[in-house]
């Protein structure tokens, strides 16, 4: 009995291993940023016991996603990144097929008891990943960038709304609206580290089709949006001073994470 209980534990903590590597390239570029600069930064009145279903739903949007992402061709992943579940063959793509459609109305569920807005966010995000992944709209550039940017946006809105704000006043709506220009001008600087496997695949990435011009875009549009965000929420110059030069070397780095979004009520001396 005492050796079926630790078998069947450890089976559950190998299921949860498998679904956090999933997501794991996703927890610096869209967990923490988003519950730290949206949860913590932009929304009015957040109720910090909220915080931990924030960071639930905000997974379980990310981890669909990347499921479904991920199950497209995992011979990519071989290439790119072979210690991810499917071509480190810690599950089938059949059964990581299920999981990515038990999640659709299970996410649904979960936003429900928030409002009509989270459930709207929930759907809005469901449906440009379906676009993205099973109609092509990873396989352009444009499309790729604006479909990437817009699902962010996505959870940004229902990010807020689980967090406890009932409404997103004019400094959340001009926060969110110039983080889906930052994201859309500068996401493709994830590309560079699967400019391979995008070749193998045919996907038509601005890496594989511009590469100088993707990678010069990234140097100067990330200390310029830096420069820019300083200035619109009046960040003192030390701190705008600090952000420029971060952009700057994240930019000449070619970094995979676009620039964070800065608010005018987060503590630049936190």
């Amino acid at each position: 009995m005492l050796s079926q209980a630790i078998d069947s534990g450890h089976g559950i903590s190998e299921h949860i291993v498998t679904l956090f590597l999933f997501t794991k390239s996703d927890i610096l570029t869209g967990l923490i940023p988003l519950v730290h600069v949206f949860v913590l930064s932009v929304a009015p009145h957040p109720h910090l016991a909220r915080i931990p279903e924030t960071i639930i739903w905000i997974w379980m949007h990310i981890l669909k996603h990347a499921i479904s992402n991920q199950i497209q061709d995992p011979e990519e992943d071989k290439r790119n990144k072979p210690d991810r579940p499917l071509p480190a063959g810690r599950i089938t793509v059949r059964n990581a097929a299920y999981v990515r459609w038990l999640l659709v109305p299970v996410s649904l569920v979960f936003s429900a008891k928030y409002g009509r807005l989270a459930v709207a966010s929930s759907t809005c995000a469901e449906a440009l990943s379906i676009w993205y992944n099973h109609f092509g709209g990873d396989r352009d550039w444009l499309s790729k960038n604006v479909l990437t940017a817009a699902g962010y946006i996505c959870m940004e809105v229902g990010a807020i709304i689980v967090a406890g704000t009932t409404r997103i006043d004019n400094i959340g709506a001009r926060a969110i609206t110039f983080n889906c220009a930052v994201f859309a001008t500068t996401v493709h600087a994830q590309d560079f580290k699967n400019e391979e496997g995008d070749r193998f695949t045919g996907r038509r990435t601005l890496v594989t089709l511009f590469p100088t011009f993707a990678r010069m875009s990234m140097m100067v549009s990330i200390p310029l949006w830096s420069f820019y965000l300083s200035r619109l929420w009046k960040v003192d110059y030390i701190c705008s001073a600090a952000f420029i030069m971060y952009g700057m070397i994240v930019g000449d780095s070619g970094s995979t994470e676009p620039p964070v979004l800065i608010d005018d009520r987060a503590n630049c001396t936190a």
